[in-house]
């Protein structure tokens, strides 16, 4: 039995939700993105774009990864529609690429989508607040208009791969965090190993070889760790941090 229009939406977000709320692939994650757009926007290819710190959209995910739509679409990010829709921030759609490649100046990507087959182009921004972070680019065999639900459809599939991205950075960075959480526990072992050494060493409390391992680190300028770390593997010898007014 044929899928209803508004279940086969339903199934594309939630399963693009169901992705993103798990461990996921980003690339992996836009690249079933482009696939649904496919399916829902009747496109014979999608993909999608993000801007580098330069402004200059790079292709991050196709619907087909076959070399000569690669470079359609990394010609479309480059003077075509979606580079329009990212500096714009508006959709840039019904495009008719017979017409365009026709012009006096025809721009490149139009006469390569001709030529590869492709007779209608649409763009929409990857939008956050008010600026743009990409594209994403439809590509259809036909003429194709693109009405107003289908805008506002396409528009939502570009909000999608909007949250995918910022779903990443915020993991990674998160990941950064937890990292640099994990090497300050680390780093304090450390800390509390060398105290213990140079306290039992020394035969005094672990108050007084803190403020050794402290002062030696003050004095020197390098990380309490580093000191500890050197402490512990030989190379910095007890004596060397025994205070000078003490035996």
């Amino acid at each position: 039995m044929a899928v209803a229009p508004q279940e086969r939406v339903l199934q594309a977000f939630g399963e693009a939700v169901g992705v993103l709320i798990d461990d996921f692939d980003l690339i992996d994650a836009l690249h079933r993105l482009c696939a649904r757009g496919v399916e829902l926007l009747d496109a014979t290819a999608v993909g999608i774009m993000l801007a580098d710190p330069h402004d200059d959209l790079q292709v991050l995910a196709v619907s087909d990864e076959h070399t000569p739509v690669l470079e359609l679409f990394t010609l479309l990010g480059d003077g075509g529609p979606c580079a329009e829709a990212f500096r714009t921030g508006e959709p840039r759609v019904n495009v008719g690429l017979p017409a365009a490649a026709g012009a006096v100046a025809p721009p490149a990507f139009a006469v390569r989508a001709v030529q590869a087959g492709y007779a209608t182009a649409h763009a929409l921004p990857l939008r956050l607040r008010q600026r743009s972070i990409g594209a994403i680019g439809l590509l259809h065999a036909g003429p194709h208009t693109l009405g107003p639900a289908d805008i506002r459809l396409g528009q939502t599939l570009a909000d999608v791969a909007t949250i995918a991205v910022l779903q990443q950075h915020t993991a990674e960075r998160s990941n950064v965090e937890r990292a640099q959480v994990q090497a300050a526990l680390v780093s304090r072992t450390v800390v509390e190993q060398a105290k213990g050494v140079l306290a039992e060493h020394w035969g005094t409390g672990v108050d007084e070889a803190f403020e050794a391992l402290r002062g030696h680190a003050r004095t020197r300028r390098e990380p309490l760790a580093d000191v500890s770390r050197k402490v512990l593997d030989g190379t910095l010898a007890p004596a060397a941090l025994r205070p000078a007014d003490r035996p």
